[in-house]
Protein backbone atom coordinates (compact mmCIF):
# COMPACT_ATOMS: atom_id res chain seq x y z
CA UNK A 1 0.00 0.00 0.00
CA UNK A 2 1.27 3.62 -0.73
CA UNK A 3 0.84 6.53 1.33
CA UNK A 4 1.32 10.13 -0.16
CA UNK A 5 1.80 12.20 2.41
CA UNK A 6 1.18 16.33 1.32
CA UNK A 7 2.55 19.17 3.00
CA UNK A 8 0.77 21.73 2.13
CA UNK A 9 1.97 25.19 2.31
CA UNK A 10 0.52 27.94 -0.40
CA UNK A 11 -2.60 26.08 -0.98
CA UNK A 12 -5.41 25.08 1.30
CA UNK A 13 -6.45 21.50 0.48
CA UNK A 14 -10.02 22.22 -1.08
CA UNK A 15 -7.80 23.94 -3.85
CA UNK A 16 -5.03 20.99 -4.00
CA UNK A 17 -7.80 18.26 -3.98
CA UNK A 18 -9.69 18.39 -7.49
CA UNK A 19 -6.20 17.56 -8.92
CA UNK A 20 -5.34 15.09 -7.11
CA UNK A 21 -9.02 14.12 -7.57
CA UNK A 22 -8.70 14.36 -11.48
CA UNK A 23 -5.92 12.11 -11.32
CA UNK A 24 -7.29 9.33 -9.60
CA UNK A 25 -10.97 9.65 -11.76
CA UNK A 26 -8.30 9.40 -14.81
CA UNK A 27 -7.30 6.17 -13.50
CA UNK A 28 -10.83 5.11 -13.75
CA UNK A 29 -10.59 4.89 -10.01
CA UNK A 30 -12.87 6.11 -6.80
CA UNK A 31 -11.78 8.61 -4.22
CA UNK A 32 -12.97 8.69 -0.64
CA UNK A 33 -12.62 11.84 0.78
CA UNK A 34 -12.51 12.37 4.69
CA UNK A 35 -12.86 14.77 6.82
CA UNK A 36 -14.07 15.56 10.78
CA UNK A 37 -15.66 18.88 9.95
CA UNK A 38 -18.53 19.79 7.48
CA UNK A 39 -17.09 23.11 7.08
CA UNK A 40 -14.33 21.92 5.43
CA UNK A 41 -15.83 19.10 3.06
CA UNK A 42 -17.95 21.76 1.93
CA UNK A 43 -15.06 24.02 0.97
CA UNK A 44 -13.60 20.87 -1.08
CA UNK A 45 -17.28 19.78 -2.36
CA UNK A 46 -16.97 23.99 -3.96
CA UNK A 47 -13.61 23.23 -4.84
CA UNK A 48 -14.76 20.02 -6.84
CA UNK A 49 -17.20 21.91 -9.26
CA UNK A 50 -15.85 25.13 -9.37
CA UNK A 51 -14.17 24.46 -12.77
CA UNK A 52 -15.89 24.76 -16.09
CA UNK A 53 -18.36 22.29 -16.92
CA UNK A 54 -16.41 20.22 -18.96
CA UNK A 55 -14.25 19.71 -15.78
CA UNK A 56 -15.89 20.14 -12.69
CA UNK A 57 -15.94 16.45 -10.93
CA UNK A 58 -19.09 14.90 -10.22
CA UNK A 59 -19.28 13.73 -6.46
CA UNK A 60 -21.57 13.19 -3.34
CA UNK A 61 -21.57 13.26 0.49
CA UNK A 62 -22.46 10.25 2.42
CA UNK A 63 -25.53 10.29 4.15
CA UNK A 64 -27.13 12.47 1.11
CA UNK A 65 -28.00 8.85 -0.63
CA UNK A 66 -26.68 7.40 -3.90
CA UNK A 67 -22.85 7.29 -2.61
CA UNK A 68 -22.82 3.65 -4.26
CA UNK A 69 -22.89 5.73 -7.78
CA UNK A 70 -20.38 8.65 -6.37
CA UNK A 71 -17.07 8.67 -8.39
CA UNK A 72 -15.91 11.08 -5.29
CA UNK A 73 -17.52 11.04 -2.12
CA UNK A 74 -17.20 12.99 0.47
CA UNK A 75 -17.45 11.53 4.17
CA UNK A 76 -16.86 12.10 7.67
CA UNK A 77 -15.58 8.50 8.15
CA UNK A 78 -13.24 6.06 6.50
CA UNK A 79 -15.75 3.87 5.38
CA UNK A 80 -15.84 3.73 1.15
CA UNK A 81 -19.44 3.19 0.26
CA UNK A 82 -18.56 4.31 -2.74
CA UNK A 83 -16.38 1.30 -3.55
CA UNK A 84 -13.23 3.51 -3.19
CA UNK A 85 -9.99 2.03 -3.16
CA UNK A 86 -7.74 4.91 -2.61
CA UNK A 87 -8.61 7.70 -0.43
CA UNK A 88 -7.97 11.40 1.10
CA UNK A 89 -7.33 12.27 3.90
CA UNK A 90 -8.15 16.30 3.94
CA UNK A 91 -8.04 17.20 7.87
CA UNK A 92 -4.22 16.35 8.67
CA UNK A 93 -5.84 13.54 10.72
CA UNK A 94 -4.31 9.46 10.35
CA UNK A 95 -6.52 7.29 10.69
CA UNK A 96 -5.05 3.50 10.76
CA UNK A 97 -8.39 2.45 8.62
CA UNK A 98 -6.65 3.90 5.55
CA UNK A 99 -4.42 0.69 5.71
CA UNK A 100 -7.24 -1.18 4.02
CA UNK A 101 -7.01 0.89 0.97
CA UNK A 102 -4.99 0.67 -1.99
CA UNK A 103 -3.39 3.98 -1.85
CA UNK A 104 -4.01 7.05 0.99
CA UNK A 105 -3.36 10.75 0.22
CA UNK A 106 -2.50 12.43 4.11
CA UNK A 107 -2.62 16.02 3.56
CA UNK A 108 -1.19 18.27 6.26
CA UNK A 109 -0.48 21.94 7.11
CA UNK A 110 1.40 23.70 10.05
CA UNK A 111 -0.85 22.67 12.87
CA UNK A 112 -0.99 18.90 11.98
CA UNK A 113 2.61 18.53 11.03
CA UNK A 114 3.23 16.70 14.44
CA UNK A 115 1.13 14.18 13.66
CA UNK A 116 2.11 14.27 10.02
CA UNK A 117 5.96 13.37 11.34
CA UNK A 118 4.72 10.53 14.18
CA UNK A 119 2.43 9.12 11.56
CA UNK A 120 5.60 8.82 8.92
CA UNK A 121 7.57 7.45 11.45
CA UNK A 122 5.49 4.88 12.20
CA UNK A 123 4.38 3.84 8.65
CA UNK A 124 8.24 3.52 7.62
CA UNK A 125 8.63 0.94 9.89
CA UNK A 126 5.48 -1.03 8.58
CA UNK A 127 5.37 -4.10 6.52
CA UNK A 128 3.44 -3.49 3.14
CA UNK A 129 3.72 0.27 3.42
CA UNK A 130 5.31 2.74 0.81
CA UNK A 131 4.96 6.43 2.15
CA UNK A 132 6.45 9.25 -0.01
CA UNK A 133 6.58 12.60 1.27
CA UNK A 134 5.50 15.28 -1.28
CA UNK A 135 6.08 19.59 -1.04
CA UNK A 136 4.61 22.64 -2.61
CA UNK A 137 7.16 24.77 -4.20
CA UNK A 138 5.80 27.25 -5.75
CA UNK A 139 2.94 25.81 -8.15
CA UNK A 140 4.55 22.33 -8.58
CA UNK A 141 4.81 19.36 -6.04
CA UNK A 142 8.01 18.04 -5.61
CA UNK A 143 8.67 14.64 -4.50
CA UNK A 144 11.40 14.95 -1.06
CA UNK A 145 13.10 13.22 2.16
Amino acid sequence: MQVDFYQLGRDPVDQVMPAIAARILGLGARLLVVAQEPDRLERISAGLWAGPPETFLAHGRAGDGGEAHQPILLSGDCNPLNGAAHVALADGIWREEVLGFERAFYFFDADTIESARASWRALSRADGVEPRFWRQEGRKWVQGP
